[in-house]
């Protein structure tokens, strides 16, 4: 495992060491045409992106900590909010290459994990530690994250699974797919969610449809048993036990233990690229993707937001509730707040609250 210096923006500008580290790597900003290059690469989009954005033109991944802190995660900037002070990480990999972090997750001893196109970040106070291929990582190119009821860390990457015990990275397989080549970057082996349900199994999101895998067996679903499109990208277990699943080619559907409802597929609602899924507090079910701004669903009915609300994106990426109640949407054009009415762009300088 190798540790990484970073750069830090706090209120002005200041830098310290990771344990072990030597040297800090300069604090550098991706030009626009770079960012944009990534994102049609990877979703397609065709997109201007404001390259003086604070919080950074596209944000893949937020996520709350056990101690409150909302993580905010893009192409080259991982972002830290503790409620005063915004603090900018630059996190890059081995080779000095910026990264972008597709996942933020917290293990059972409160330390923040990040996966991202240059392998695994490990954030602990104020010591980083990366982990790639050396460490016995099957692939630098992380995709998804998920911490199991035992503690096991679960890493979907373009190359396949691995779970972390704490010591070592062992590999975990999952069959094969076809390649989805509608996208800019796949590969049989990518896996683009990974959730686990209140029961303790791992669900995968692949290009072969969904696996399950209950401690002892690995288990599929696929079009065959009404999945609406092989391609799957998000998963999520609402508070009933449904399973919603997102895919990339036919939109949304629930499964409710014995039938599937094809929202996109039935026409109830557009949009067949589905890239993030969140259920609030109050149990409505939000999910995003390419080019339709955000759907909630309330148990009854779903009710669009989109330009007119206030959410310019083109693409949202990731959803998340915050502990106080308010809803964070990260995508191109950035990072977006709802406050109950309407959608606003969030800053540097906010708003935060």
């Amino acid at each position: 495992m190798n540790c990484r210096a970073l750069f830090c923006l706090t209120l002005g500008v200041c830098w310290f060491p990771a344990l072990g580290c030597s040297k800090p790597t300069a604090a550098t900003t991706g030009s626009a045409s770079a960012v944009v290059e990534q994102l049609k690469s990877d979703t397609d989009l065709k997109i201007d992106v404001d390259s003086k954005s604070e919080i950074g033109a596209v944000i893949r991944s937020v996520f709350q900590d056990s101690r409150g802190n909302l993580w905010i995660g893009g192409e080259g900037d991982l972002f830290c909010n503790d409620g005063k002070t915004l603090t900018s990480y630059d996190i890059r990999d081995d080779r000095g290459h910026e990264v972008t972090i597709k996942r933020i997750i917290e293990d059972k001893d409160g330390k923040i994990w990040c996966g991202t196109t240059g392998g695994i970040t490990r954030i602990d106070g104020k010591s980083f530690t990366s982990f790639g291929e050396k460490d016995g990582l099957i692939s630098p190119d992380v995709w998804s994250m998920a911490v199991d009821h035992n503690g096991i860390i679960w890493i979907g990457t373009i190359e396949g699974v691995c779970r972390f015990d704490g010591r070592a990275f062992t590999a975990f397989e999952i069959p094969e797919a076809e390649p989805d080549h509608t996208r800019g970057i796949t590969s049989g082996k990518i896996v683009h969610c990974i959730m686990v349900d209140r029961r303790g199994s791992i669900w995968f999101g692949t290009n072969g449809g969904a696996y399950i895998y209950n401690g002892e067996s690995l288990s599929n679903i696929s079009e065959k048993d009404g999945l609406p499109n092989v391609n799957v990208h998000n998963i999520l277990e609402d508070k009933s036990g449904n399973m919603w699943f997102g895919t990339t080619h036919n939109g949304i559907c629930r499964f409710d233990g014995k039938k599937f409802s094809n929202f996109t597929a039935d026409g109830i609602v557009d949009g067949e690229e589905i890239w993030c899924i969140h259920e609030d507090q109050s149990g409505n079910v939000w999910f995003s993707g390419k080019g339709f701004g955000v759907y909630r669903y309330d148990g009854n009915a779903f009710t669009n937001f989109d330009k007119q609300d206030g959410l310019t994106s083109p693409g949202l990426m990731t959803i998340l509730q915050d502990n106080s109640g308010r809803l964070w949407l990260g995508g191109a054009h950035g990072l977006f707040r709802y406050d109950g009415d309407s959608f606003v762009r969030v800053t540097n300088n906010g708003p935060w609250r």
